[in-house]
C-alpha cells in the first residue's frame, strides 16, 4: 500500500489539525498500552511492600517517554508524516531524542530488577551482562550508529520505502527510537547497563552531537534535489495541491528542525547532565567527610584509652 494514499485529502495543516487528527494505530496503542502497564504493575507491586520508587521516574517513562511516542505515532503528526517533510522531522526528533531520553530518566531496568520474581530476573541480569549487550551499549559503536542513522535514511531510498510502505514505515520509527536509546540510554546512567562512563566522558560525548546535527541540517536545506525524489511534487498534484508549501521550502523548514531542535534537546541533555554530575560530586564529598569524621573519632578513642591507661 502506498502511504501517500493514506494521507490522500487532508485538510491544511494546522495545530487544530495536529491535535485533532488521532488514530488507533495498532502497532503505537498496543505498543504503548503493554509497556505502560507492566510498568504501572511494577511501581504498584513495589509500592504494596512498602518501597519507595520516585513519583518523577513514573512520569518521565510515562508521560515523557511512551506519551510522546503515542503523540509522534498516533496523533496529528502521524497523519501528516507522510505529506510534510518537516513534519516529519519533527516526529523523527521526538523519536530519536526525547523518548529514549526520557525512557531512561524512568529507569525501567531497575524496576524490573527489583519487582520481577527471580527466575525472569536472573534471565535480565544473565542479558545486561551478555556479550551482546556489552556491545550494543559500548560508546564509540553506540554514537556512531547514532550519527550514521540519519544519513543512510534520508541519503539513500530508504526514506522513500518507508513513504511508500506501510511496514517500513513503522519498523523506521522502531528503528529510531532503538538507535536513540542504545545512545543516550547508558548517558542518563541511572539504570545498571554496561558501557557506563564517567560523568566527563558523558558530556563530551553529548557534545559531539552538536555538530553532526547541525551539520546534516545545514545539508539538508542546502540540497539542490529533493529527498525522496518526486514525492513530494506528485502530492501537490493531487486534492491537496491548495494548501501544500513549495517541497523545496518545506525541505529547507525540515533542515532547520533537525539542526535547531537538536542542538536544543542536546544542549538541554548537557545541563542536566551538568547539574547530575555536580550532585554526585556534593554526595561524594559529604560520604568522604562522614568517613573521615567516623576516623577522627576512633582516633580520638583511641588516644584517649592509651591517656587512660598511662
Amino acid at each position: 500500500m502506498l502511504a501517500m494514499t493514506i494521507g490522500a485529502g487532508l485538510p491544511a495543516f494546522s495545530l487544530g489539525e495536529v491535535l485533532g487528527q488521532w488514530s488507533l494505530a495498532p502497532v503505537p496503542t498496543i505498543g504503548t498500552v503493554w509497556v505502560v502497564g507492566l510498568y504501572l504493575l511494577g511501581v504498584r507491586r513495589l509500592r504494596a511492600r512498602g518501597d519507595h520508587w520516585p513519583v518523577g521516574r513514573t512520569v518521565a517513562f510515562v508521560g515523557g517517554g511512551m506519551g510522546s511516542f503515542y503523540f509522534a505515532t498516533a496523533s496529528g503528526l502521524a497523519a501528516y508524516d507522510t505529506t510534510l517533510l518537516s513534519v516529519h522531522m519533527v516526529q523523527h526528533m521526538i523519536l530519536s531524542m526525547l523518548v529514549p531520553l526520557a525512557l531512561a530518566l524512568g529507569a525501567p531496568v531497575t524496576l524490573a530488577l527489583r519487582t520481577l520474581p527471580r527466575r525472569p530476573r536472573g534471565w535480565l541480569l544473565a542479558l545486561l551482562h551478555s556479550r551482546l549487550a556489552k556491545v550494543l551499549s559500548f560508546a564509540p559503536l553506540a554514537f556512531l550508529l547514532y550519527i550514521v542513522s540519519p544519513w543512510a535514511l534520508y541519503f539513500t531510498d530508504w526514506y522513500r520505502a518507508s513513504l511508500e510502505s506501510v511496514f517500513v514505515h513503522e519498523m523506521m520509527h522502531v528503528h529510531l527510537v532503538a538507535v536513540g536509546a542504545l545512545f543516550f540510554w547508558p548517558l542518563v546512567g541511572i539504570d545498571p547497563l554496561p558501557g557506563r562512563h564517567g560523568y566527563p566522558f558523558r558530556m563530551l560525548l553529548t557534545v559531539l552531537t552538536l555538530p553532526f546535527h547541525a551539520f546534516l541540517g545545514v545539508t539538508i536545506m542546502g540540497q539542490s534535489t529533493l529527498l525522496a525524489g518526486d514525492y513530494y511534487p506528485r502530492l501537490r498534484e493531487g486534492p491537496m495541491g491548495s494548501w501544500l508549501p513549495d517541497p523545496y521550502d518545506d525541505q529547507q523548514l525540515a533542515g532547520g528542525i533537525l539542526w535547531g531542535s537538536g542542538d536544543l534537546i542536546a544542549l538541554t541533555f548537557f545541563a542536566v547532565l551538568f547539574t547530575q554530575w555536580v550532585r554526585s560530586s556534593m554526595a561524594e564529598a559529604k560520604r568522604e567527610d562522614r568517613r573521615l569524621d567516623r576516623l577522627e573519632a576512633r582516633e580520638q578513642a583511641a588516644a584517649s584509652a592509651r591517656t587512660g591507661d598511662g
